[in-house]
């Protein structure tokens, strides 16, 4: 056999084996983080439920200032969305999908850069020592093998956003109140 043979084999044998394990990878995927805030819950609601005020807390605007952000539907309700194009933070959708007063707000949220959406919360829980604040984020990412292997990296990319966002958030409440 020759070396070009042999090569072109290897490199076929690899690639199998890549595409085999992506398609053996979780093809769902959950980011969480958490904080406890020194306010009630009813004092951080409106930061939450307001998409509008996101951008006193959420860490992609703060990255880009000039970013165009355009807010529709019911203030504060289901159906309230904001869509934002961004040269660095890209462009997306958030619409309100779900509500209980002062203690969750639930959201889709879709990317104009990617065909994939997902499904997020933002939940209120009293503790001893303040609300404990919950940001999860959920979805999946299909069959492809390859977007798979994007399962295994997400929590490391948006992890830390969502802890400097409740970070912000714990600052931006507890200045308030």
């Amino acid at each position: 056999m020759s070396l070009l043979k042999k090569l072109i084999f290897l490199m076929t044998a690899v690639l199998v084996v890549f595409v085999g394990v992506g398609l053996l990878l979780p093809k769902e995927y959950e980011v969480k983080r958490s904080i406890v805030i020194n306010a009630s819950p009813e004092d951080i609601y409106p930061s939450v439920v307001d998409l509008k005020q996101w951008s006193s807390w959420g860490v992609w605007f703060q990255r880009d200032p000039n970013m165009q952000i355009e807010y529709g539907g019911p203030d504060r309700a289901i159906g309230m969305f904001s869509k934002w194009h961004s040269a660095s933070e890209g462009s997306g959708e958030l619409e309100i999908t779900q509500l209980k007063h002062n203690r969750r707000v639930r959201y889709s949220l879709r990317f104009a850069e990617y065909e994939m959406g997902t499904t997020g919360q933002i939940l209120l829980e009293e503790t001893p020592d303040g609300t404990r604040v919950i940001w999860s984020d959920k979805g999946e990412v299909g069959a492809n093998p390859l977007d798979r292997y994007f399962v295994l990296m997400i929590d490391d990319m948006i992890g830390p956003d969502f802890e400097t966002g409740l970070e912000n958030l714990k600052t931006v409440v507890e200045n308030k109140t």
